[in-house]
Parts: C-alpha cells; structure tokens; sequence
C-alpha cells in the first residue's frame, strides 16, 4: 500500500477532521476521502465513521492504524540501515508541541536541523501540551515538547531546554473585579480560569491546598492559548507559564500580577522514547539540540 497514503490516514487519525487534515497535508478534501475510499476498498471494511459533526475509527480501523504505524516504521528502519553517510539523512521525523511551543522552543532547534540535514521532512502536529507525553507514549508521534514529569517514564529519554516560572495574569481592561485585585481580595470571589490537566494543574492545586484556598473556578480548559484568549476578555484570573505570556500575540491584552515565587517552576524540554534513539534521524535531532542550547 502507498507509504504517502498511509501517512494521509495517520495524519487523520490524529485530527478526526478531515478539513484540518487536507489543510495540513496539502491535499483538497475531495482526494483525501477518495484515498481514504480507495483504502477501505482494499481493505475490505469500512476504517472510519463519518457524519457532519464527528470522524470515529472503526475496530477496523483501528486495526489499521496499527497497521500504517508498522509499516511506516519499518520502512523507516530499512532506510535506517541503509543509510551508511549521516550527512545525507533522509525520512520523516514527527513532532508534537503546543503552539507556544512552536513559537518560541522549535524555532531554533528546526533552523539548525533543517539547516544540516535538509531532505528530512519534519510533520509538525500542534495542541495540548498536556498530552504531549502520552502522544510519545503511544507512538502517535515521534518527538514530543513536553513539560518536565514527576516521574519520567522509564522507557523515555527526556532533555531539558528551558526553565520558565508559571504566573498570575489577569485582565489589562476594566473588569469586574478589579477593585478587588487592588485590594488585594484575589483568593474571596474573583472567577479562576485553569488548565482542565496536565503538570501545570497539579502545581496550582497543591499550592491551593497548601494555602487552604478554594478557588472559585469559573472555567477549565485545555491548552495556555485558551486561557490567555478568555483573560484577555475579562473571565478571570489565568496561570500560565511566564513563556506563554511573552510569546502570545495577546500579550499586550494582560496583567501578569506581582504574586512571584508563589509556584514552583516550569521546566520544558523534549522526550522519546528510548528504542527510538537507534534512528539515526532522531539521534540526528538530539544531537542538534545539545549543539543548538
């Protein structure tokens, strides 16, 4: 079965929208379903559920999706091996990161690989932050921007890159609360906007009960773009890593309040598994890193 096929139905699998998908992939959603059409065909079975509000795999399709990962792998394993001149590396690397992320940790690593090794093909996929490990986990993706764990599992290698602290924002507009924010009554009423998971929500719930607060949450959501885009429109106070603030284009549009120190640090970095280290394109990517910091 076609490699690039396979890749489109991965890719798929991953969005479950088929619009984001031929956008990403550069292909019109017409010859996406026709693939798509063409491997259930071959297959035999129907890989995936469509109506006008969702995409769902199929058994079949997971099945088949298992399938693509296989055969995607040890293609990558054969040229691998055939590879005797690192110089001319060749393949397919993907990377899961947050929008953040893609912004402001990627920029600099991807010049410089890009730059040494320019026939691999990068597939950027972006979102929570917060499942950046699983992603890697699991195998959906190759390399992953992730924040630093409690506990790193033991079949991953991860890097630290950056250090940044998690902060206290609000509101730049008037707002109904802020007198209260002048007087200092920020714990009594004020509405809270938090990550729905992740390291970063665990942090603020164990500095909450520490200080014996219960929080009035007004909102939680996944990813630190959401919860700047709702400060930014007056729903409440937000916590996010200082490097989110700096690098969102709405920046201008919130406070970050003098509450330093009150939350321990956020470390990021970027982890692997550790089977995968015999890839000469991921140890390519590591190495580039440990040049680039």
């Amino acid at each position: 079965m076609d490699h690039d096929a396979l890749r489109l139905f991965l890719h798929l699998t991953e969005t479950l929208h088929f619009g984001k998908t031929s956008r990403a992939c550069n292909i019109s959603p017409s010859a996406l379903s026709r693939q798509i059409q063409r491997m259930e065909d071959e297959v035999g079975q129907k890989l995936l559920e469509r109506n006008n509000r969702k995409v769902m795999l199929t058994e079949a399709g997971l099945l088949f999706r298992d399938y693509a990962r296989s055969v995607l792998a040890g293609w990558q394993n054969l040229m691998n091996k055939l590879m005797d001149d690192k110089s001319v590396l060749k393949g397919e690397i993907s990377i899961y990161c947050s929008v953040t992320a893609s912004l402001s940790v990627l920029p600099g690593l991807l010049t410089a690989f890009r730059s040494s090794y320019p026939d691999v093909h990068i597939r950027l996929q972006t979102g929570d932050a917060a499942v950046a490990i699983r992603k890697v986990l699991d195998g959906e993706t190759d390399i992953a921007v992730s924040a630093l764990p409690e506990k790193i599992p033991g079949v991953l290698n991860f890097k630290i890159l950056t250090e940044t602290s998690l902060v206290f924002i609000a509101p730049k507009i008037p707002w109904a609360f802020s007198h209260a924010l002048k007087e200092n009554m920020i714990w009594k009423d004020i509405p809270m906007i938090l990550s729905e998971r992740g390291l970063a929500r665990k942090k603020i719930d164990a500095w909450f009960k520490k200080q014996r607060i219960q929080p009035n949450i007004y909102a939680q959501v996944s990813g630190n773009e959401a919860i700047m885009s709702m400060v930014s429109l007056g729903c409440g106070i937000g916590i996010v890593p200082k490097l989110v603030v700096e690098k969102s284009p709405l920046k201008n549009s919130v406070l970050i309040l003098a509450l330093d120190s009150l939350l321990d640090p956020y470390t990021v970095g970027i982890c692997v598994q550790k089977r995968k280290m015999n890839s000469p394109l991921i140890r390519a990517f590591w190495e580039i890193e440990t040049e680039s910091r």
